[in-house]
């Protein structure tokens, strides 16, 4: 069979190259077999399911090699093929060579389907074995030391894992991704996810794998800072997949091509799961720079794990904290004992985040840098336009209905880490955002961008006391509006009456706990009792809530009274609910500075007003105004700054590796079998 031969799936286990591959039958590297075999192309019928079924009908392929290749060593073999080709591959890139290029690709994605299927399958032991099977010219031998001393039989004693591991690496950083090879790389980065995966099936986190040891040490880690200056190039230049190789493109395949398009029409669908064929929500097109959204997860993958030890150094995790502003003059300093930090354009790639900021990984990732990148946290907060940044952040809070709930965790976690900063905070009541198409619950023509940020906050935590009910998630919301209290400007008076509406929704549900409480206090029974306990446990973290809005109630009224007379307003229009706090132990020293205020304008209202008439909206805010001018400003009782400081947990990899896994179970468009895996719920991820 030639090039232009080709397979069904229904084909692929009676398919001569393939059970010639997984026999018991050594084949040599100079073997004619192996460039027909590499030269063969599959016709794939097109849906979402494509990659479920390619999986279903090699499965019995894989067996058999599981169970053959002990003997034959063929794995390796078609491994140290592979890594020729990719020692070769730079040159052909040069010259344009698709055959070679092709070739390359169809022996890494055999590699990928095996490797997969061994992962899901085979012990770490049992793989250390089928990765370590050396070729003499007339007999094969399997390491007698492989079980104890790791992958061997390689060329110059360097075990074979790590010899192809690096040769992966290689591949992404040295090879420039052209339209022909596009898919090469793409296929690069899926073996690596596919080899990483063997977290997927452990049911906790590993924290000595074979695998993760090759990838964060030795040749791969040399060249760890080079691999995420490459997978954040990808994220940033977001390169869509050439239309030649879309599945749905109509255009002849043009000879620029040549062959490597030929095949590639047929594999695109395994490739990339049917992806291209699928629509999004609402008939929307899928996305289609894959090569950036495969990076992107590659590297929350390389740069999540190994992170439990202090003793122990993630190189990737390294490079992405300290990689610093290629348009900044001079050579950054070396973190102590690291890799050379890189440098990379933040411009580009805070422009990247403002466009693509609507997924888990991209939010992740911004978080990330946010929280490790000192050198981007600064860039971030010194754009005059972060109006650009957040207004995507903020739709992401605002459909929290149709997000997971760790997605929301991490844009509100990026949220507080910002408003930690003073001049984030007086930069948003600054900026004017006009016709939020996308904020539906009333129309505003304009509104200050911290004014928006405090309306979807609070929408937040609304959706959060009716569905959730997270006090972490409360927690960090109310943070958030704390940090920004002092800096509150020119608030809108819709934003002024989201805020004490939030107020009043919460007194409304303490008194309802409260008169619940007392009315079974005569109750008895072990039913009762655990239920009442439930409810002095909500009403605990509920009077902490309410303390923390009053708390940023008076710390706008502190330090910005004269700047938002329509809060002034709406307090005194709404006054009556603070009535019955005056006397609560827990609320009656912050309700003395409110009630200061109200007191203070009332007398002014009341000194305007004549008796049978009373004042328009409009009139009002002028006295309130004019009282602003008289107003006494040590009046209020002084209370400590509100700052709260973002901490991670003291096991973050707990969190975070779970979820990146989560990330690229969903995301990846690799098929994996739910089956399999342990280290998360399918249900509540």
């Amino acid at each position: 069979m030639g090039a232009n031969s080709s397979s069904s799936i229904a084909e692929l286990s009676s398919n001569e190259y393939l059970q010639k591959l997984v026999g018991k039958n050594p084949i040599p590297e100079e073997d004619p077999f192996w460039n027909q075999m590499l030269s063969f192309s599959f016709s794939i019928s097109k849906n979402s399911s494509d990659a479920r079924l390619l999986e279903e009908a090699i499965t019995s392929l894989c067996k058999t090699f599981a169970s053959n290749n002990l003997q034959s060593g063929n794995l390796c073999t078609l491994i140290r093929i592979f890594l020729v080709r990719v020692g070769e591959l730079k040159k052909s890139a040069q010259s344009e060579d698709h055959v070679h290029t092709w070739q390359t690709y169809n022996a890494l994605f055999i590699i990928r389907c095996a490797i997969k299927y061994f992962l899901e399958y085979l012990s770490e032991g049992r793989i250390i074995q089928h990765l370590s099977v050396t070729q003499q010219p007339q007999q094969l031998s399997l390491d007698e030391d492989s079980m104890e001393g790791g992958i061997s039989g390689a060329a110059g004693g360097e075990p074979l894992l790590q010899q192809f591991l690096h040769g992966l690496v290689q591949l992404l950083v040295e090879v420039p991704v052209l339209n022909f090879n596009y898919v090469v790389h793409l296929e690069a980065i899926n073996t690596l996810l596919v080899i990483l995966s063997v977290q997927m099936f452990i049911p906790r986190i590993t924290h000595k794998n074979m695998f993760y040891d090759c990838i964060m040490q030795g040749k791969c880690a040399k060249d760890a800072h080079i691999l995420v200056k490459s997978l954040l190039d990808h994220f940033i230049k977001h390169q869509e997949c050439p239309p030649e190789l879309l599945e749905d493109s109509k255009e002849p395949v043009s000879f620029l091509y040549g062959i490597t398009a030929a095949v590639a029409a047929g594999l695109w669908t395994i490739l990339t799961l049917g992806y291209g064929a699928r629509s999004g929500k609402d008939g929307e097109k899928m996305e289609t720079a894959l090569l950036s959204n495969q990076s992107l997860l590659l590297l929350l993958v390389l740069t999540n794990h190994y992170t439990h030890e202090k003793g122990s150094r993630n190189p990737y995790r390294v490079a992405l904290c300290n990689f610093s502003n290629s348009q900044d003059g001079g050579t950054p300093a070396s973190p102590s004992g690291s890799l050379p930090p890189f440098k990379i354009n933040f411009m580009n790639l805070y422009e990247a985040f403002c466009k693509h900021l609507g997924d888990d990984q991209t939010t992740l990732l911004l978080y990330l840098l946010l929280h490790r990148n000192l050198n981007f946290r600064t860039f971030i907060l010194s754009r005059t336009n972060i109006d650009q940044l957040m207004m995507p952040l903020l739709k992401i809070l605002y459909n929290a209905q149709d997000k997971n709930s760790h997605h929301i965790y991490m844009a509100l976690i990026i949220l507080l880490i910002l408003s930690e900063d003073d001049a984030f905070n007086k930069c948003v009541h600054e900026l004017i955002v006009k016709n939020i198409s996308w904020y539906t619950e009333r129309a505003i023509s304009q509104i200050t961008l911290g004014g928006l940020i405090v309306l979807v906050v609070i929408r937040t935590i609304q959706f959060n006391m009716t569905r959730m009910r997270d006090k972490y998630l409360h927690t960090n919301c109310l943070a958030a509006l704390a940090n920004m209290s002092s800096q509150f400007h020119s608030l809108h008076p819709y934003v002024t009456q989201r805020i004490v509406s939030l107020f009043e929704m919460l007194i409304k549900k303490h008194d309802k706990i409260v008169v619940f409480l007392q009315s079974a206090e005569a109750e008895d029974g072990a039913d009762e009792e655990a239920e009442n306990d439930d409810l002095l446990s909500d009403l605990a973290v509920l009077e902490e809530v309410i303390r923390m809005v009053l708390e940023i109630i008076n710390s706008c009224l502190c330090s910005t009274l004269a700047h938002n007379p329509h809060l002034v307003y709406t307090l005194l229009y709404k006054r009556e609910l603070f009535t019955g706090f005056k006397t609560h132990p827990k609320f009656q020293d912050i309700i003395q500075n409110i009630d200061t205020v109200l007191t203070y304008f009332s007398a002014k209202l009341d000194q305007e007003q004549s008796e049978g008439t009373q004042l328009s909206v409009q009139e009002v805010l002028e006295v309130i105004k004019q009282g602003m001018l008289q107003w006494p400003r040590d009046r209020l009782r002084k209370f400590p700054d509100l700052k709260f400081k973002y901490v991670e947990e003291d096991q973050p990899e707990e969190f975070f590796i779970p979820y990146v896994w989560s990330l690229v179970y969903h995301s990846s468009n690799l098929y994996w079998d739910p089956d399999r895996v342990e280290l998360f719920s399918l249900n509540t991820v």
